[in-house]
């Protein structure tokens, strides 16, 4: 009973950070699976599994605005969804430790990059919608997708600037698209491509699903509501927090 108190309590609060800055559930979920006693791979899979709750709770306050544009995120689906499933297919037959590291060095400059930026993300700019910048940008979006089914956490983050630095999107709606499209549909992809190759803590995973869902939608509906440069700082601080537990967690 204090395990599932413990998995409750955890996963909803990192989640409704995660919906509200798009991304970082990884942060607090995973490391309580793993002090709970579940094998790496085993915390992995059940916690890709819980990221798609995440999706399903944003995705059903998101879909209430109307705020997304069906082509875009056609192209955004389309890019990285074979990158999630290559990623899924590869993270348990190699080491990760250099690119855990690697990926916590770069999540941390995407946090002191947008701290230094003032006017990113602030307003709405349409950019890059040609074929060139498509290209261009799915390009990144597919080896971001890559890094989403093969790592642990910050991924979403990833995303999250590359929509605003790339296509010009506002932090609000750049929340937007990746709480729906990369939490739910790229993790339900890795998460079935991790869970056919390893186990899975099934009698864990309602009360991580209620968490998730429960979450999801508060956090979304708080990214809605709330100012973008709000959502900025929060992101901001996210991104270094999850850096620095993906770097301490492979150097310490």
């Amino acid at each position: 009973m204090l395990d599932y108190l413990i998995l409750l309590l955890v996963s909803f609060f990192a989640n409704v950070f995660s919906a509200f800055v798009g991304g970082g559930a990884g942060l607090l979920q995973l490391p309580v699976l793993l002090f709970l006693g579940l094998p790496f791979s085993v915390a992995l899979a059940t916690h890709k599994l819980a990221t798609v709750a995440l999706g399903v709770g944003a995705t059903l306050r998101h879909c209430r605005e109307h705020t997304l544009d069906l082509y875009f995120s056609a192209v955004i689906l389309a890019a990285g969804l074979p990158g999630v499933v290559l990623g899924a297919n590869v993270i348990l037959q190699v080491p990760d430790k250099l690119a855990t590291v690697s990926l916590g060095i770069l999540t941390i400059g995407l946090g002191i990059y947008s701290w230094l930026s003032p006017t990113l993300g602030q307003q709405f700019q349409r950019k890059h919608r040609h074929l060139v910048g498509y290209i261009i940008g799915s390009s990144v979006i597919f080896f971001i997708g890559i890094l989403n089914g093969s790592l642990t956490s910050g991924t979403g983050l990833f995303v999250t600037l590359w929509l605003i630095y790339w296509f010009g999107l506002d932090y609000k709606s750049a929340v937007a698209y990746t709480l729906v499209l990369v939490g739910l549909f790229w993790n339900a992809s890795g998460a079935l491509a991790l869970a056919l190759q390893t186990e899975v803590r099934w009698d864990w995973l309602p009360v991580l699903l209620i968490a998730s869902i429960s979450g999801g939608y508060i956090g979304a509906h708080l990214s809605i509501v709330k100012s973008n440069k709000l959502i900025k700082r929060s992101f901001e601080i996210v991104t270094i927090l999850v850096g620095l537990k993906l770097v301490s967690g492979v150097l310490l």
